[in-house]
């Protein structure tokens, strides 16, 4: 089993198998998203953008580096107007993941999602600088885990490192976060074509 841990100045290239981010979609943000819009600003290789456009109509890609998918972009640089999009779902930097969602905070209509490791809980400073101000309306914990290798999606890899979707969504009126679970589900939502190269 591998535990994930990056340099200040990593790329963060863990691409997200893209049965988790069905996971969210199937158990966690379970709306209809036919006739809405979103934006994936950290998308890589597209391993998280192919899943959200089986439920979006319409999917914004891209990454500060080309990857061969999507624009290429800097999130943080961009010039995105408040509310063009309706969601904005993205596994960010992890480095970089308070920034991207106060980006995504502003251009986002709807919500926000991140996928980021449960330890992003943990911190004096982010509890000071963006829970205490902004916390998720959900915490969804993945009861699984969830592999990430660098570089590529593996079917056969393990992990030692947690995930949870962290989920800000504007139409709930609440300060309290809620936690709950992403059930077992990785068997039923990975399909073998997942794991190609895009």
């Amino acid at each position: 089993m591998s535990q994930r841990n990056e340099s200040r100045d990593s790329l963060d290239d863990f691409p997200t198998p893209p049965w988790a981010t069905r996971a969210l979609l199937t158990h966690i943000l379970t709306d209809n998203f036919a006739n809405l819009n979103c934006l994936e600003p950290a998308c890589g290789r597209g391993y998280m953008a192919r899943p959200l456009l089986e439920r979006f109509s319409q999917i914004e890609a891209s990454d500060i580096h080309n990857y061969g998918y999507g624009k290429v972009l800097n999130f943080l640089d961009s010039n995105y107007k408040e509310n063009q999009f309706d969601w904005v779902i993205t596994n960010p930097p992890f480095n970089l993941a308070e920034q991207f969602i106060y980006e995504a905070q502003k251009v986002s209509r709807i919500g926000v999602a991140i996928l980021a490791r449960t330890v992003f809980l943990e911190s004096i400073g982010r509890y000071n600088r963006l829970f205490s101000r902004t916390p998720p309306n959900k915490i969804a914990q993945f009861s699984e885990r969830v592999p990430m290798v660098r570089g590529r999606v593996d079917q056969k890899a393990s992990t030692a490192t947690g995930y949870a979707w962290f989920i800000w969504d504007k139409n709930l009126k609440t300060t309290e976060s809620t936690v709950c679970w992403v059930p077992p589900c990785r068997k039923l939502l990975e399909k073998p074509e997942d794991y190609t190269a895009v």
